[in-house]
């Protein structure tokens, strides 16, 4: 039951960062000295960052040590998911993947 939560949420944690990113890169191209400036403008927008970088070094290093420990198949997926579209999608997947490693499919 909980791998189909959480690969509801991996798609969720997909669908809906990136629908915020994707209008953005539509306009700006890959503007990183925009996206820097953009992102550290406030002070809540420069907290809402940095919570979201120590999570992606978190899953990062979680996924790192428990897929191996764990034997989970693919645990490099998650790594290359948070750093592409964020921890929203990253851990959930990760997990994912760890409860079928446990379940044994």
């Amino acid at each position: 039951m909980m791998q189909w939560i959480y690969l509801t949420l991996t798609v969720l944690g997909s669908v809906f960062p990136l629908a915020q990113f994707v209008p953005w890169l539509s306009v700006h191209a890959l503007d990183l000295p925009l996206l820097l400036a953009q992102a550290l403008q406030t002070r809540i927008a420069a907290f809402a960052w940095a919570d979201v970088l120590f999570s992606a070094l978190t899953v990062t290093a979680f996924a790192a040590y428990e897929g191996p420990r764990r034997r989970v198949r693919a645990w490099w997926l998650p790594v290359i998911c948070t750093v592409t579209i964020g921890p929203s999608c990253g851990l959930p997947l990760f997990l994912f993947l760890r409860e079928r490693a446990v379940l044994g499919r």
